[in-house]
């Protein structure tokens, strides 16, 4: 597993945050419908009983907008991926079928409310440091522009940021030539519920990622 760590500064502002990783080799698909058939109805069952009005108050959305606001980020401006996700399919847009392993990390999003982002292992340098954005760092957006991370939380390896509870760059996308993947939760709310999320993704990755316990390895980070 490679080297993470969260920083001081970072945790001065997101006191409870912590981290759950899954580090571990599989094999990515263009599309899994059993999975598709558990993703929708997660759906279902967060259409009716979560509205938008209410989606602020949250515990673990809402710890991330504090931290956002600690950092001085508009977290209406700059969303954590979960809520994001969230509001999207309380509309009615659904989501974007990508590969089996961003779409199982988008369902471990909607099933724990966290922001979850999942990284090519092959295209970072350890040690990985979850820190804030310094001023003037940028990266590109998987499927966005160019995002300003400056006082943002990013995960960044010996080259520079290259991730965000907001959105992720495309320098360790997954991708269909991916083998070894890094899937992170984060939680800002603390570690209550951690360890059953990351058994859940460790289950959904065996069964829909041909993964097996002895490629699988986990941690949590405080």
């Amino acid at each position: 597993m490679m080297e993470i760590s969260i920083d001081t500064e970072l945790k001065r502002a997101a006191p409870n945050l912590v981290l759950g990783v899954v580090y571990g080799t599989v094999q990515v698909v263009k599309h899994a419908p059993q999975l598709w058939e558990e993703i929708e109805k997660r759906i279902e069952e967060l259409q009716t009983t979560v509205s938008l009005e209410s989606i602020d108050s949250i515990p673990s959305i809402q710890a991330l907008r504090n931290a956002y606001k600690a950092l001085g980020k508009d977290p209406s401006r700059y969303r954590g991926s979960q809520e994001a996700l969230l509001r999207r399919i309380l509309q009615g847009k659904g989501l974007y079928k990508i590969n089996n392993i961003v779409d199982i990390n988008n369902l471990i999003s909607l099933e724990s409310l966290h922001s979850v982002g999942s990284y090519d292992v092959e295209k970072l340098e350890s040690p990985i440091v979850f820190r804030v954005g310094k001023p003037e760092e940028f990266y590109k957006g998987i499927g966005k522009g160019i995002i300003n991370v400056a006082n943002l939380p990013v995960f960044a390896d010996a080259l520079g940021p290259f991730g965000s509870p907001t959105s992720d760059s495309e320098k360790a996308m997954i991708t269909l030539t991916t083998s070894k993947v890094m899937t992170v939760i984060m939680s800002f709310s603390g570690s209550s519920g951690l360890h059953a999320h990351l058994q859940r993704l460790k289950s959904l990755w065996r069964d829909y990622a041909g993964a097996s316990d002895e490629q699988l390895e986990i941690a949590i980070i405080e």
